[in-house]
């Protein structure tokens, strides 16, 4: 397997990184979440930021240049955001932050949206199930989510 072009190790989010999450929460958005809308994407676009700022880990992965290429966001031990900018999707990045929010930070619950099949196919591999679904996503909005956690938290 060829070596992926980026720095080693999970890194803290600086707040002056603010437009590039956006930004990478964006990308990632536009080329997943194809149930959204162009007036979906802007109604959450000025929420993003404030709400991943306010979470206790904000952790991402760097590409050689020190830029931010994906994050993830935790807290109460929920993974709340996983975001990958399009261009380095399906080499890893993902299931590297996923990875470390799980065994480093203790996540053991993530909701999903039940539209983007792909990002339930993820969360399964890494041994989420499905416990429950609610009918409107945290703004009220009709975007079902699946509630998962991981299988056999008590025995970890």
């Amino acid at each position: 397997m060829a070596r992926i072009p980026v720095q080693e190790g999970v890194h803290r989010v600086g707040s002056e990184e603010g437009p590039r999450l956006v930004e990478v929460w964006e990308a990632s958005v536009r080329a997943t979440h194809h149930f959204l809308s162009e007036a979906d994407i802007q109604f959450f676009k000025p929420l993003v930021l404030e709400g991943l700022l306010s979470l206790e880990d904000l952790l991402c992965v760097r590409d050689i240049a020190g830029d931010l290429v994906g994050f993830v966001g935790v807290a109460d031990r929920r993974m709340e955001a996983l975001f990958v900018h399009p261009s380095w999707h399906r080499v890893g990045i993902g299931r590297l932050l996923a990875r470390h929010a799980i065994v480093e930070l203790g996540v053991t619950a993530v909701d999903v949206n039940e539209q983007n099949q792909q990002a339930v196919a993820f969360y399964v591999r890494l041994g989420f199930e499905v416990h429950g679904r609610s009918e409107l996503d945290s703004t009220g909005k009709p975007f079902p989510l699946l509630h998962m956690r991981l299988r056999n938290v008590a025995e970890r």
